[in-house]
């Protein structure tokens, strides 16, 4: 259920783990109102790292990206999929073992940074092939790999988003690509990135945080990431995952807060009461009655969003089938 926070959120937690795509920018360009939210989260002491599931940008150039855009960041508040990757080898293979990397720069420094050594084919008999998205990957990088895999060596992907949102739509995502290795070997590769929590623990054990909050757009990479490390989680309703998305959430991929945008962090937050069998806050108020959802009259911007989960996550968790064409397309703001 949705959690309530009698402070805001920049001063109940110390540091954000924020996704960047989405939730900072979009493409290249900055999102309404994140420089100043984020800039106002820092003022009243809450830390950030910000978190992606991009493992061919070395952390350096995400920050001055960053930096460009009106969100000041070191290189230091930078955590890649790369960098987790890298990390997931050392827990798998021995020290300074030969590695292929199928990915770009960020990955390649990476691996080279956690002490292996990285070769070129499958015929320098690499003990694990690590790969994650670049935009000039190729067949002859992809089936390098599937020959290392079948001659025994350990698969470790990245992430395996499918996707990949640009200025001009969804391109195939590194978990694409790794599908056509999987394809060709047969073999499930060991995965680094969101909605796995290495990220996210990894960032949190770097800053010594005790009392994290993860920040994000997407309910499959980032709240789910969020829900597996255990870590509170605030949804962004300015990139992939709507509001209607969040509604229907399974119940792994809930977030613990719902904000239209990253002004989210500078409010306190309310959740829903159970009144004479509405779920209701403020002018809000919904309900599930023989499987379809109800809203009232009143009830619109975010707090509509925020009783229409209450109402269908609580009945879902019942074992009521909630119709989902019963949920509308939902306005935060």
């Amino acid at each position: 259920m949705l959690l309530t926070s009698t402070r805001p959120l920049a001063e109940a937690y110390d540091l954000a783990l924020v996704d960047l795509d989405g939730v900072a920018y979009r493409g290249h360009d900055p999102i309404p109102h994140a420089s100043d939210s984020l800039g106002d989260a820092r003022a009243r002491g809450m830390r950030l790292v910000f978190v992606t599931n991009n493992a061919s940008r070395e952390p350096e150039s995400v920050a001055d990206q960053l930096t460009g855009l009106g969100i000041p960041a070191g290189p230091e508040e930078v955590m890649t999929a790369a960098q987790a990757a890298a990390a997931l080898l050392q827990r798998n293979v021995a020290p300074g073992s030969r590695v292929l990397v199928v990915g770009g720069a960020g990955l390649l420094t990476a691996v080279t940074a956690a002490g292996f050594e990285v070769v070129e084919g499958a015929d320098d008999a690499p003990v694990a092939v690590v790969q994650g998205f670049a935009p000039t990957i190729g067949w002859r990088q992809l089936a390098e790999a599937a020959y290392a895999i079948q001659r025994g060596a350990l698969h470790v992907a990245s992430n395996l988003d499918l996707s990949l949102p640009t200025e001009r739509g969804f391109a195939p995502g590194n978990g694409s690509l790794v599908a056509a290795v999987r394809g060709a070997t047969g073999v499930a590769p060991l995965s680094a990135g969101k909605p796995q929590p290495d990220m996210y623990r990894l960032a949190v054990e770097r800053s010594g945080a005790g009392n994290p909050l993860v920040v994000g757009d997407r309910l499959d990479t980032d709240l789910g990431g969020a829900v597996a490390a255990g870590f509170p989680g605030l949804h962004v309703l300015t990139g992939v995952s709507s509001a209607r998305d969040a509604v229907l959430a399974r119940a792994q991929e809930r977030p613990s807060y719902v904000a239209a945008d990253l002004r989210g962090l500078l409010e306190p937050h309310e959740a829903p009461a159970d009144r004479e069998g509405w779920w209701a806050l403020r002018d809000a108020a919904a309900r599930v009655v023989d499987g379809r959802l109800e809203l009232d009259d009143r009830s619109a911007g975010v707090d509509a969003v925020r009783v229409a989960c209450a109402a269908v996550w609580t009945a879902a968790d019942a074992g009521t089938d909630v119709d989902p064409a019963s949920v509308p397309e939902l306005a935060a703001d």
